[in-house]
């Protein structure tokens, strides 16, 4: 599983990637690998009405991430409910984001892992 970022000719990066950018329409070619940067969270909430499957309270945050002269951000799950705004986070891998059999699709069907943000104490 990667956490690619993805960025333009023209440098403009987003997060998740589009065959197009968001901001010229050109072809975004270049992959930014997010999984070994830290980022900054910017705001952070507690959901209590959580899909099927995921924790409650499932605590998410935005976190931008410092990409050379730019920044982009990135939503996700944090892996503490202490968490707080200007917390430094790095992406942690998980191979099991919630549970396959809570929700109503084919377990088969689906990805499940991803990257949770872990604050940097």
């Amino acid at each position: 599983m990667t956490f690619d970022a993805h960025r333009c000719p023209n440098g403009h990066v987003s997060y998740p990637g589009h065959a197009l950018c968001p901001d010229c329409g050109e072809d975004q070619t270049e992959k930014i690998d997010l999984s070994e940067r830290r980022g900054e969270v910017v705001t952070w909430t507690h959901s209590m009405a959580t899909p099927p499957g995921v924790r409650e309270p499932n605590t998410l945050a935005i976190v931008e991430f410092d990409i050379e002269d730019t920044f982009v951000r990135a939503l996700g799950q944090v892996t503490t409910d202490d968490i707080e705004t200007g917390d430094a986070v790095e992406p942690v891998y998980v191979a099991e984001l919630r549970d396959p059999e809570a929700g109503i699709k084919d377990p088969e069907s689906q990805e499940w892992d991803g990257y949770r943000f872990d604050p940097v104490r």
